[in-house]
C-alpha cells in the first residue's frame, strides 16, 4: 500500500518538498537536543502522511546509550501502531544512522530512510557501512541522503565549536 506521502497526485507537493517538510520537523527535534545539551540529531517517523513517531538524542538525560533520536522514534511508532514492523513508514533523520540504529531500521521493516548529514565517523548507512540496504539481510531499506544536508551540518559544527569554547574556557579559567 502506498503512502500518502509519495502519491503522485495533481494536488500532492513533490516527494522532495514532502522530505523537506518532514526533515524541518526533525531539526526542530535535533535543537531541542542540542539545547538539553545532547548531540543535536533529531528523527520523525511517518507513516501513511503523519507521524507515529519522533526522537531527539536523549543518551546523557536518560542515561541510556541506546536513546539515540532514531530508536526514540522507532520505539513510539511501534507503539502508536501496535506492531514492531514498520513496513510502510519512512523514517527522517538529521544525520546518518549509527550501525546500531541501521539495523534497527532493518529489524522493523522501515520502508525508507531520508536523512540529512552522513556521520563520517560513525554512519551504519553510507560512510562507514552499508547496513541499511546490504543484500546480506533479508531487509533493505531504500535510502535518500542530503535533505536539508546543509542544514544539519550546520547545526552539528555550531554545537561541536560550542562545545570546545566551553572546554577551552573551562581550561583558561581553571589554569590548564
Amino acid at each position: 500500500m502506498a503512502s500518502k506521502l509519495l502519491d503522485p497526485g495533481l494536488d500532492s507537493p513533490s516527494a522532495t518538498e514532502v522530505d523537506e517538510k518532514w526533515m524541518r520537523a526533525a531539526l526542530l527535534l535535533a535543537e531541542e537536543a542540542a539545547a538539553a545539551g545532547e548531540v543535536p540529531v533529531g528523527c520523525v517517523l511517518v507513516s501513511g502522511g503523519e507521524v507515529i513517531g519522533q526522537g531527539r538524542n536523549s543518551p546523557i538525560e536518560l542515561l541510556d546509550p541506546t536513546a539515540h533520536a532514531e530508536m526514540m522514534a522507532l520505539r513510539q511508532g511501534a507503539l502508536a501502531l501496535g506492531n514492531y514492523r514498520l513496513e510502510d513508514a519512512t523514517l527522517y533523520c538529521t544525520l546518518e544512522p549509527c550501525v546500531m540504529c541501521a539495523g534497527a531500521l532493518v529489524a522493523a521493516r522501515v520502508r525508507r530512510l531520508v536523512f540529512g548529514a552522513r556521520d563520517l565517523r560513525f554512519g551504519g548507512v553510507r560512510s562507514k557501512f552499508q547496513v541499511a540496504d546490504s543484500p546480506l539481510l533479508n531487509h533493505r531499506v531504500e535510502v535518500t541522503e542530503g535533505v536539508l544536508g546543509v542544514e544539519a551540518t550546520i547545526l552539528l559544527q555550531r554545537f561541536f565549536a560550542s562545545r570546545r569554547d566551553s572546554e577551552t574556557r573551562s581550561q583558561r579559567d581553571n589554569g590548564s
